[in-house]
């Protein structure tokens, strides 16, 4: 999914999963929803420099859904759609499996 964006260093660009309606089809307000901690990685940059001036490579690449800390990294607008900005370390999980 390319998204027009190019993310720097080790910030990795997530697309969360909201919960849409509660059980039942039970339409759930915006005030009431829990803060997203899971989403789809669509951007990756291409990592930090290490102490050694080295590139340290990041563990998570695009499409990888990923689990991550409740109030991370920034929630940023680009064309309609929402994401969060956050750095690779604010990720405690990759999805395995489908």
């Amino acid at each position: 999914m390319k998204v027009g964006l190019k993310m720097l260093h080790d910030q990795v660009l997530i697309r969360p999963h909201e919960e849409k309606d509660g059980a039942g089809g039970i339409y759930i307000p915006d005030s009431a929803k829990k803060k997203p901690t899971m989403g789809l990685v669509v951007a990756v940059g291409a990592g930090a420099k290490n102490s050694n001036g080295t590139l340290d490579p990041m563990c998570v690449k695009e499409g990888d859904v990923v689990l991550y800390r409740k109030w991370a990294g920034s929630e940023v607008e680009h064309e309609g759609v929402e994401y969060v900005v956050m750095k690779e370390t604010d990720i405690i999980a990759i999805k395995e499996g489908k």
